[in-house]
């Protein structure tokens, strides 16, 4: 049988090809998958060890965190850390989770300049968290204010006996337990719980007093649950100037001496994921991939309740909390 050796060395020189463009095209995906994942899992995060402003995000709904608590820690010991940006899109949250976050806070300020951005929206246990800073900025059109303490309950006794179904309970004082889902709130009940109310309302105008320098009584005229723009805020002297993150910067260059063009660079709960080998945090980036497409359903059926159905005792919210989802 005749063998065409020109056909032939065609062929091997086309394998060849065919072989050397799979091997470089397999080495770009490869080394734009390494540096993408290598970016995403903290590499960039080296820049932590030299100068840099740290940005704190407080997003959605406060509750308390340790392990935000944590960090704030971290970074009060952080020499490379010299100024600090709280960049807060939040309706609030629990009075106990804000005032948490506030003292953690209040002593970071105490060793790093500390100012406040708030974006879209900062109100209730958001504004409590932006008092903390020693300088506030917000957007003309941000959404701020809501000073004020609320406590929700519900009653479900009609729904109850609608499907036939009756509550008794035996307690060892009429107070205990109270209020509960099944009966009317007595009055008892209720003044003990506005003495709760007003007990945190008082605390949280003190404290609005106390770090805007405002008069008891202007600090209270102004709780009275109002949102306001951030235009009207610098009005009332709830914050200090119109603008965004640049104009915190500036703050923190002109008035406390952090030196310019110092990058600003976002903390998170993840931070002791850079103590991890290189290849491990690229496992951890593909694991979560994997994880994401199985829990994101999961979070889908939970955005159906309300989240101030999931806040148990007092909160300081204002019921947008939507609002403060849009996140960039």
């Amino acid at each position: 049988m005749a063998v065409d050796v020109d056909a032939l060395v065609d062929r091997r020189r086309l394998r060849r090809k065919v072989t050397f463009w799979r091997v470089a095209t397999f080495i770009v995906i490869a080394g734009a998958l390494i540096a993408g994942l290598a970016y995403a899992s903290g590499v960039s995060g080296l820049s932590k060890r030299s100068a840099h402003i740290a940005r704190i995000p407080v997003e959605g709904v406060i509750v308390e965190n340790r392990k935000t608590l944590k960090m704030i820690e971290r970074i009060s010991k952080a020499d490379a850390v010299k100024g600090v940006v709280i960049s807060i899109n939040s309706p609030g949250g629990s009075t106990t989770g804000g005032e948490a976050l506030y003292q953690a806070l209040r002593k970071l300020a105490e060793k790093k300049p500390v100012v406040a951005e708030i974006r879209t929206v900062g109100t209730s246990a958001g504004y409590m968290v932006a008092l903390s800073s020693d300088h506030i900025v917000a957007r003309y059109n941000t959404i701020t204010g809501s000073i004020g303490v609320l406590f929700q309950f519900g009653n479900l006794e009609k729904l109850l006996e609608t499907v036939g179904v009756q509550m008794e309970a035996v307690k060892s004082a009429p107070l205990k337990a109270e209020p509960d889902f099944y009966s009317e709130a007595s009055p008892q009940a209720r003044a003990m719980l506005q003495s709760l109310v007003s007990d945190s309302y008082d605390w949280f105008v003190g404290l609005v007093a106390e770090r805007r320098q405002l008069e008891p009584a202007t600090a209270r005229s102004l709780a009275d649950g109002r949102i306001l723009t951030g235009h009207k805020a610098l009005e009332a002297k709830l914050i200090d100037a119109i603008g965004g993150e640049e104009k915190a910067v500036e703050w923190l260059e002109t008035e406390k001496g952090v030196s310019k063009d110092l990058p600003v660079v976002t903390w998170t709960t993840n931070e002791n994921l850079e103590e991890l080998p290189f290849s491990s945090r690229v496992s951890r980036e593909f694991g979560k991939g994997i994880g994401s497409a199985l829990i994101n359903p999961i979070n889908d059926a939970k955005g159906l309740i309300p989240r101030g159905l999931t806040l148990d005792g007092l909160v300081s919210v204002w019921q947008a909390s939507d609002a403060a989802d849009n996140k960039p």
